[in-house]
């Protein structure tokens, strides 16, 4: 598992955080917001051991079983059309308690294998299709020299691609990283755009070393877009998500989705039910508390892939708390972007040949919702 040992999902904190947390001890009145964050971000909790029906290792199924040259991918996947996945290192500054690849095998790629990805990516038949790389992990601005070799070797064998998503916490976690070096990496003047995912959950989180970070990734020409987690007690309130939504307006920083937290191995305590995410999304899309552009997108990640809620989506609630949805995901065009697809025992193939997917919810009654 991703900085797993013996199957426990090794608490980590940054130095930095390590540092925020020593000066919100010694001033606790004033930093409740910084200690409760950390707390619930990064700090192991007891509750991690209670294991649930129908929890996940992993948040989706769509590794590649598939050879290429001769030789296994590793650390690759595919769920869209347009897009590949590659994950270089499963290495983070810090470990997110709810971290979707908390479960993730250990994993480091090496060179060889990051341009055996970019031939494939630029000439494997199934990938004709593909303009889009995201570089996720683990953190791949943990290992800037690595990613500055996978970046070459796309430009230089995936003529395709047009651009590169990169998911990052290192920003908010250890923001002096983003030094000249990494700038120089991340220059605008490669042959695709490159764009910056970040994971920004509470305002408590943007210090002012973090803002400069985000400020110099926008000054080096990088279009950020960020991706919120909702967690149960800690940002399930109307105030602080239109507080963060505000505040990363004013930084620059788009804001794409608000993630309901996905049903991993021991992470209940964690997780809202869907309809309190609903309820805030309304909330925040008719109440006139932020402006029209800071409107997330409310989404679930199953087994199968995203799916924003919409009028109609949820189909149908069964005795086990779990809500079937329907997508627009086509089974036979799935199987052409990724042949070694497998359908998942949650999902099935409605009368139109598209995908649908069992989700499990939270419980609200045990949530006080």
């Amino acid at each position: 598992m991703a900085g797993a040992e013996h199957g426990v999902f090794k608490e980590k904190l940054s130095p930095f955080l390590k540092r925020k947390r020593e000066e919100a001890m010694n001033n606790p009145a004033e930093c409740k917001e910084v200690l409760h964050f950390i707390e619930r971000e990064y700090l192991q909790n007891p509750l991690e051991s209670q294991v649930k029906r129908y929890e996940n290792d992993r948040h989706y199924e769509s590794r590649l079983e598939a050879t290429f040259e001769g030789e296994i991918l590793k650390g690759v996947e595919k769920l869209y059309r347009r897009t590949l996945l590659i994950e270089p290192t499963t290495v983070c500054a810090a470990h997110c308690r709810w971290c979707l690849r908390g479960q993730y095998d250990i994993l480091h790629l090496n060179e060889a294998q990051l341009e055996r990805f970019a031939r494939y990516c630029g000439q494997a038949p199934e990938n004709k299709e593909v303009r889009e790389v995201l570089v996720t992990g683990g953190d791949p601005l943990m290992i800037v020299d690595r990613l500055n070799y996978l970046l070459d070797a796309i430009e230089h064998y995936a003529q395709n691609v047009q651009i590169v998503r990169i998911g990052t916490r290192v920003p908010v976690q250890d923001p002096a990283r983003v030094n000249n070096k990494m700038l120089d990496v991340l220059r605008p003047s490669r042959a695709f755009l490159i764009e910056i995912a970040t994971h920004i959950n509470h305002p408590a989180e943007l210090f002012p070393e973090v803002k400069e970070a985000y400020r110099k990734l926008k000054e080096n020409g990088l279009t950020i877009y960020n991706q919120s987690v909702l967690l149960r007690a800690f940002n399930d309130n109307i105030g602080i998500l239109s507080r963060l939504f505000d505040e990363l307006r004013y930084m620059g920083i788009e804001i794409h989705y608000l993630f309901h937290c996905i049903p991993l191995r021991g992470m209940e305590h964690h997780r809202t039910s869907i309809n309190r995410g609903l309820n805030l999304i309304k909330q925040l899309t008719a109440s006139g508390l932020t402006s029209g552009r800071c409107k997330p997108m409310f989404t679930l990640l199953t087994d199968v892939g995203k799916v924003t809620l919409y009028d109609g989506t949820i189909l149908e609630r069964d005795r086990e708390n779990r809500v079937l949805l329907q997508t627009g995901y086509s089974y036979e065009e799935r199987m052409k972007w990724n042949p070694h697809w497998r359908l998942p025992s949650t999902a099935q193939v409605d009368r139109n040949g598209l995908l649908q997917v069992w989700y499990l919810d939270a419980s609200e009654i045990q949530h006080g919702e």
